[in-house]
């Protein structure tokens, strides 16, 4: 393969790479993707695809479109013997294909200035999982912007990114903002705050959410700090069936866009 590195050492400098960025980012704008899902999104949402490597296995085979794809991109690629190529992954079961792309979190005020406003507020979800399928809850579900605070996982990280399924490369996510200063900037940009709370909020289908909105969500343990929801609009809650008490925060997130969606939309979603 023209123009196609062969790596055969994991001593090789694209290795160390690789695994310096599964170990977490690095600040310099680079991510690391896994998968032939995400790196196929990535290329069609315009993601710089710097470095690509494949698996030779994989390369020759059902991996060889997207090989010619992310070189036709201007992306280095490279490939690797299976063994080598289990040094690459940040996965026990490599799936054939990993990619360093530029990618950067966005302001806050993008993230809350897309219109019809949605904005998803985070605050100590900690699991990458569960912020990876938030974004991709929001995306699906037509909300505008992530707010992160300090705290929760890393959105831009390998775990979050490969949850997210390419959502993290179309949504504006901001992340490191305090939840106090969140709820500030979305009312002075003309959003009405609500905070999910386990009991005692408006229940879920009486809440306005035609509007412009921002819906904040602590993670499953601590909850939202009691000074911030002194500071939102309105409380809401998911009403549940006994002896239930709570849901996962991906699972919480994506009821509540799916009826802010259900209200904004002529027709039901």
């Amino acid at each position: 393969m023209e123009h196609v590195e062969r790596i055969t050492s994991r001593q090789h400098a694209v290795v160390k790479r690789f695994r310096a960025l599964a170990r977490g980012r690095e600040g310099d704008g680079c991510v690391l993707l896994d998968g032939p899902h995400l790196v196929e999104e990535a290329v069609a949402s315009g993601v710089t695809i710097e470095t690509a490597a494949f698996a030779e296995s994989a390369a020759l085979g059902r991996l060889a479109p997207l090989l010619a794809r992310v070189r036709h991109a201007g992306a280095h690629t490279a490939t690797a013997s299976d063994a080598v190529f289990h040094a690459l992954s940040p996965v026990q079961q490599p799936s054939g294909v990993v990619a360093i792309a530029r990618l950067s979190t966005a302001a806050i005020g993008s993230a809350l200035s897309r219109s019809p406003q949605l904005v998803v507020m985070l605050d100590g979800v900690q699991d990458p999982g569960n912020m990876g399928a938030i974004i991709r809850a929001a995306e699906a579900c037509g909300a505008t912007g992530v707010v992160v605070g300090p705290g929760s996982a890393d959105p831009l990280g390998w775990k979050a990114l490969r949850g997210a399924m390419g959502s993290s490369f179309r949504l504006p996510v901001a992340t490191d903002v305090p939840p106090a200063d969140a709820v500030f900037a979305a009312r002075a940009a003309g959003l009405r705050v609500f905070a999910a709370v386990p009991t005692h909020g408006t229940p879920l289908r009486g809440c306005h959410l035609r509007g412009p909105a921002a819906v904040l969500f602590g993670g499953e343990g601590a909850g939202l700090p009691p000074d911030v929801l002194l500071q939102v609009d309105e409380r809401l809650t998911i009403p549940m069936q006994p002896p239930v008490e709570s849901l996962n925060v991906a699972v919480a997130v994506a009821l509540v866009l799916y009826e802010a969606s259900r209200q904004r939309s002529d027709v039901a979603v």
